[in-house]
């Protein structure tokens, strides 16, 4: 059964009694009106209205008693309105249909959505030639109402795009992994197809239609057993390259994949690969030895969440990149950062990205969070294995972190140490506290007899305008305190 019908039946029965009366939601009739200029007024009200409506065939006008139609006449309507949303209205409108049993006759259900873009209006006229459903009945829009119309429109994003042709139910849940979709929410498994395909649809996987279901976008990229199933989202793999030294001109073959599951689907099996591959470093643990990455997988697991949430899907031909060198390790996703962020400002700040439905998925998921808290873990775990800063890179259509491999104080550049203080300052200033000079030889891993080159590091950072004194009226320097430059 199709996911909308049940809500469309109970709809009716309150149209219907115990005083017959029609909703704004859905209008009954017996036929259609031989009044066809009033067809593409129905349905530019029914596409406008707030969750869309429905419209019944097969009551009687007078009467508002189910009576029921005959197979041939629900075709014939069906096809009229159709046209009429095909050819009528601007944007055009598509139609969905059932045949029910009601009442122990056989009424035609025609479901209209309500359409992201308004104001649906009568195509070859200004959009002030609109309708809306007002006390139950079908009128023209004020200007107004117009205006309130445009403000609650919005033009679909790239998730909510079609990425197939029409399916029928079986096809639809042999191309998505759904199974894993289920364990990642902790739900258990619903083996009902029409249950589950009403959950795709509310979850944005499925787009229901006519005759069957078009995948999104998002549903493809979440959770597609294979992404090269679908056109245009084949370029979209993350790509993992590991490198022989430290560029590009020599790799290693067998380390250099495509993902072929959708992101969410296919997540653990790539951490787990990208953690199998990296150098290891061998520590004691209760007397027992065990081999531990040189770069801490929370770390990972953030960085390539991010990279596959905040990529831009629109660029053609490219999709994020896992770059694996001797000294380091490149995150890459096509798209630069928003016009309001700035590299320095990253840690931290409020999350903003450009694909909501693919962000709130990984968040119920499980994968990530969205409360901006990503690079703060980064750079949290990068200070706790000792590792030089996190390094934030913006190109013209791609933005990179880069993630070192371990190096001591004395092999880092001056810019690295003045980086690794400002990132420690801002890393102390939202746990509520104050960089010294004693919380960064910890982070630096340095001996108290460095405290020199240390405090010639804050120095260096204060002139570069990287950070400031948290009290300027202070005049001590062994105990000052420090934040960054913009808190």
């Amino acid at each position: 059964m199709k996911h909308w019908i049940a809500n469309a039946v109970e709809v009716l029965e309150t149209s219907l009694g115990p005083i017959p009366h029609e909703l704004n939601g859905l209008d009954w009739k017996q036929s259609l009106s031989p009044k066809k200029e009033h067809l593409p007024q129905h349905i530019s009200a029914m596409a406008n209205n707030p969750n869309g409506g429905f419209l019944v065939f097969g009551i009687d006008d007078q009467t508002a008693k189910p009576i029921g139609l005959q197979q041939s006449e629900a075709k014939a309507i069906v096809g009229q309105l159709a046209n009429i949303g095909r050819d009528a209205l601007e944007p055009p409108i598509s139609i969905d249909h059932a045949m029910v049993d009601f009442r122990n006759v056989t009424l035609l259900f025609v479901h209209i959505q309500e359409h992201k873009t308004k104001p649906v209006h009568l195509r070859g006229k200004s959009i002030e030639h609109c309708y809306i459903r007002s006390g139950g009945t079908t009128r023209r829009a004020s200007r107004q109402e117009v205006g309130a119309l445009l403000l609650n429109s919005r033009n679909p994003c790239w998730e909510e795009l079609r990425a197939s042709t029409i399916l029928q139910p079986d096809k639809v849940l042999e191309l998505l992994d759904i199974k894993t979709i289920y364990r990642l929410l902790e739900r258990p498994f619903v083996p009902n197809d029409d249950e589950l395909l009403r959950w795709l649809a509310e979850e944005k996987f499925v787009e229901p239609s006519q005759d069957g279901y078009y995948i999104t976008n998002f549903g493809a990229i979440a959770a597609a057993h294979r992404l090269i199933n679908f056109e245009g989202l084949e370029r979209k793999r993350i790509r993992l390259v590991r490198y022989k030294g430290l560029n590009k001109v020599e790799t290693t073959d067998e380390d250099k994949i495509e993902g072929q599951k959708g992101y969410a689907i296919g997540f653990e099996g790539l951490i787990g690969h990208l953690i199998k591959i990296l150098p290891h470093s061998e520590v004691i643990e209760k007397a027992l030895r065990r081999e531990v990455s040189v770069y801490p997988e929370p770390a990972l697991r953030e960085l390539i969440a991010n990279a596959l949430i905040h990529q831009d899907f629109t660029i053609p031909g490219t999709g994020p990149m896992i770059d694996i060198f001797d000294n380091r390790i490149e995150f890459i996703n096509p798209g630069s950062l928003p016009p309001s962020k700035r590299l320095d400002r990253l840690i931290g700040t409020t999350p903003e990205s450009r694909n909501e439905i693919l962000a709130s998925a990984f968040r119920r998921y499980r994968i990530c969070e969205e409360r901006g808290t990503g690079f703060l873990k980064v750079v949290t775990m990068v200070e706790l294995f000792g590792l030089p800063p996190v390094a934030f890179e913006q190109g013209e259509n791609y933005f990179k972190v880069t993630l070192y491999a371990p190096r001591k104080f004395a092999e880092m550049s001056q810019v690295e140490r003045i980086e690794a203080c400002y990132q420690h300052a801002v890393l102390k200033y939202f746990s509520s506290s104050a960089m010294t000079n004693t919380s960064l030889r910890d982070r630096l891993k340095m001996h108290e007899k460095q405290r020199t080159q240390v405090s010639n590091l804050i120095r260096d950072a204060l002139d570069a305008g990287r950070i400031k004194r948290k009290d300027p009226t202070s005049s001590s320097s062994k105990f000052a305190e420090y934040i960054p430059y913009w808190a």
